[in-house]
């Protein structure tokens, strides 16, 4: 039985064989054109032939169609995500997949598709396969994405210390100190000279969170071996942050060679730093250096060591500082089409700061409600991240529909999107910081917590408005990021009115080419002091 089988097997091998050398000897008998076509044109017939069996299956996502093969929809998606998103929604409901330089990616969109997604098992999907092409080049080996899940937890636990109501308290005073002196001292404002002036603020709102996020968090040593050029330098970093390094965590292009400059330059930064504090034993507990150095032993027993603390302390400082920056810059450009806004902001100001006769504290800041407000709003409009990527570790079913997401795929969801549809936010194109002033479309969802090992937050995800994410990868930066915002913004306020300059037509369009969505330039305004007379 054994031998009939095998001689079945061959001959079928044999066949198989003698048809391929045939094809390939009819193929080198054609013309060169003719071979080149077919060359050329095979892959396009392939795509299309796969794109037909896919969508034969029923226990597949629907599949956005596409011409080019391995790039799929990656232009029309990296261009313009909200638009793509919405056109797809409109042609196959909320769940849909396309492909993305050679990832088929399964989008989820609303508030389902948030619990769907960053409420999934760990044994389901993984956020470290997913992002380990564009986090590790950008922060170093050993943290964030290029370690266990169980270690990333463990290292937002060490953060968190520094992240402390307590912590906020004293950060204030310093993140106040560090913008007057911005004021005072950067070409963009100059303002002990000059009453008025314009600025870009894709430069002066980069400069001004890495100096108050270092200040803070990192403490004054730290603060003083920086420069402007520390804020470019972040700015290389975030550029490794596009969609060709979700799949080339290297190529020989400009913008690879200066985030990797970026990221040793930094790095032996605070190597440097890290060093002298050991070699004089000089640890107390100024800053998150000093409790990074204090208290960094994971579970099992390991200890992270000094290079890892380095790379650390460079994600924490891009989490405080470029989607701040981003924010504010926003922020400052939606109120320069919005006086009477600013003169709301300038009265709470004044009512909670007695005139000025208080000096501005994290207490106070949350006496402020149109401030902080205006901050959600901003966000809401503004979301740092367009969307947040997984990978599935095993087979998974898409609740409520015959569809499976096979593993090896991606999962995609997008609470920026969420954030732009009138379903859950009327008019929610407008800047409206009013909108909140019952604070009820925040309060989807359930009020239980979890803790995933770095403390207590909501287990709940369903609410159309996440703009720090959601599940064991939220974001732990959100108070920090509210205190940093709200100390930015209240000295504007206080201190400046401003307009859009003459070059800008309203605010402008988002640019989605980084991972972190910015405005296009030009992205200036024209501010005055609000009393030309005062010393800043």
């Amino acid at each position: 039985m054994a031998s009939g089988n095998t001689s079945v097997v061959n001959a079928l091998v044999s066949k198989v064989l003698a048809l391929s050398s045939g094809a390939l000897s009819w193929f080198l008998h054609l013309p060169i054109a003719q071979q080149a076509s077919i060359v050329i044109l095979a892959p396009f017939a392939y795509i299309i032939l796969w794109q037909l069996w896919f969508s034969m299956r029923k226990d597949r996502v629907p599949l956005v169609f596409y011409w080019i093969p391995w790039v799929g929809s990656a232009v029309t998606y990296g261009m313009k995500p909200y638009e793509f998103f919405a056109e797809c929604q409109q042609k196959y409901g909320d769940v849909f997949s396309f492909m993305l330089l050679g990832r088929v990616m399964t989008v989820y969109l609303g508030p389902k598709g948030h619990e769907f997604v960053l409420n999934a098992k760990l044994a389901d999907v993984s956020a470290e396969a997913a992002y380990t092409h564009l986090t590790t080049p950008v922060f170093g080996k050993g943290v964030i994405y290029d370690c266990p899940n169980s270690k990333l937890m463990d290292q937002k636990k060490f953060v968190k210390g520094a992240l402390s109501t307590e912590s906020f308290r004293s950060y204030v005073p310093k993140i106040a100190d560090e913008i007057y002196q911005y004021f005072r001292t950067s070409k963009n404002f100059e303002m002990n000279s000059k009453s008025s002036g314009t600025i870009n603020v894709m430069e002066s709102q980069p400069e001004m969170t890495i100096f108050t996020a270092s200040r803070s968090l990192l403490g004054e040593e730290m603060r003083q071996m920086l420069n402007t050029d520390f804020a470019y330098l972040y700015s290389d970093l975030d550029k490794g942050f596009q969609p060709i390094n979700f799949v080339f965590s290297h190529l020989p292009l400009d913008h690879y060679r200066k985030r990797d400059h970026a990221q040793r330059t930094i790095s032996a930064t605070y190597m440097k730093l890290i060093k002298k504090r050991r070699e004089n034993n000089d640890i107390q507990d100024r800053d998150l250096i000093d409790s990074l150095l204090k208290n960094s032993t994971y579970k099992d027993g390991t200890q992270m060591t000094d290079q890892e603390i380095a790379n650390l302390l460079i994600g924490v400082l891009m989490g405080g500082q470029h989607t701040s920056a981003a924010t504010s810059a926003w922020l400052l450009l939606h109120l320069a089409e919005e006086p009477k806004i600013q003169e709301e902001l300038y009265k709470e100001q004044m009512e909670v700061l007695e005139n000025g006769k208080l000096e501005l504290t994290f207490d106070l800041l949350q006496k402020m409600p149109l401030l902080n407000q205006t901050i959600k709003e901003t966000l809401r409009l503004h979301h740092p991240l367009h969307s947040l990527f997984r990978q599935v570790t095993r087979d998974m079913s898409v609740p409520n529909t015959p569809y499976v997401v096979p593993k090896g795929h991606f999962v995609l969801v997008s609470p920026g999107y969420c954030h732009l549809q009138d379903e859950f936010f009327p008019q929610a194109k407008k800047f409206d910081p009013h909108r909140w002033n019952n604070d009820y479309q925040s309060s989807y969802g359930s009020s239980e917590q979890v803790d995933y090992g770095f403390g207590a937050i909501s287990k709940g995800v369903s609410s159309p408005y996440l703009p720090f994410g959601g599940g064991r990868h939220r974001c732990i930066g959100e108070h920090f990021a509210y205190c940093q915002l709200g100390v930015i913004l209240s000295i504007y306020i206080r201190t400046l009115k401003w307009k859009s300059s003459s070059k800008m037509n309203g605010v402008p369009q988002p640019d989605f080419q980084s991972m972190v969505t910015l405005p296009l330039e030009p992205a200036e305004i024209v501010w005055e002091k609000r009393n030309p007379e005062q010393s800043i």
